[in-house]
């Protein structure tokens, strides 16, 4: 793909954004008792990098639906993506940290996120494991424990959750990246995952390269001193 074509993506999602923030005003005018179209908003505006101003309308948002349990949930759950996108974890955490059942365990993932995020992969980890136990087949979390277990270096366990993502979807190109470094390191097969990995995400293939060669690296190490 060409900057040029890159470029124009980007123009056009901006512009799909801007369309998306002034119909939902206009709908937050219509219908203001309604809380879905505030965190709509806030998504939009997010989209845009507004992150300033997404803060702002879900802090008003929280006190119009105050007396609503699951609007103040889904409210909180919108400022914690808003924070988590601005790079601000901590707030993010915060956030995340109030949710009740209903969606404990999309919290529980955006915290782990967080944290790795932070490059914090033990805390992230026990998240993300938390997450995992709420939502025992959501390949999004699968993801986050088995990329834990590999920043870690706990191969084994990391093999046991790729194969569990790939077995929900093999069409994961990132999931078959670090499959194949697992099974590298591990001494398995693993040239299929990289071939598979290349065809279906080659962005995430090309930048996965450097790990790749240091791991490489690693193992010839390795092999000397055994020799």
């Amino acid at each position: 793909m060409t900057e040029k074509h890159v470029t124009s993506g980007r123009d056009a999602a901006k512009q799909r954004s801007e369309r998306a923030v002034h119909q939902l005003v206009q709908q937050i005018t219509q219908h203001p008792g309604e809380f879905e179209p505030y965190y709509e908003l806030a998504t939009a505006l997010v989209d845009l990098n507004s992150y300033a101003q997404a803060e702002e309308l879900l802090m008003k948002a929280l006190g119009l639906f105050a007396a609503q349990p699951d609007a103040v949930e889904r409210l909180h759950y919108g400022l914690g993506n808003v924070y988590y996108a601005a790079q601000d974890y901590p707030k993010a955490i915060a956030q995340f940290d109030q949710l009740n059942a209903q969606l404990k365990g999309a919290g529980y993932l955006m915290i782990a996120q967080s944290h790795m995020a932070n490059g914090d992969h033990k805390r992230a980890l026990a998240f993300a494991l938390t997450a995992l136990a709420t939502q025992p087949q959501d390949p999004a979390t699968l993801q986050v424990v088995a990329e834990n277990l590999l920043a870690l270096g706990e191969m084994a366990q990391a093999a046991q959750y790729y194969d569990q993502l790939l077995a929900l979807n093999d069409q994961n190109g990132a999931a078959n990246f670090d499959r194949g470094l697992v099974a590298m390191v591990q001494g398995e097969p693993y040239a299929d995952y990289f071939a598979k990995a290349q065809r279906l995400d080659p962005d995430y293939y090309q930048k996965g390269q450097q790990r790749l060669r240091d791991i490489e690296k690693f193992m010839d190490e390795q092999r000397k001193k055994k020799e």
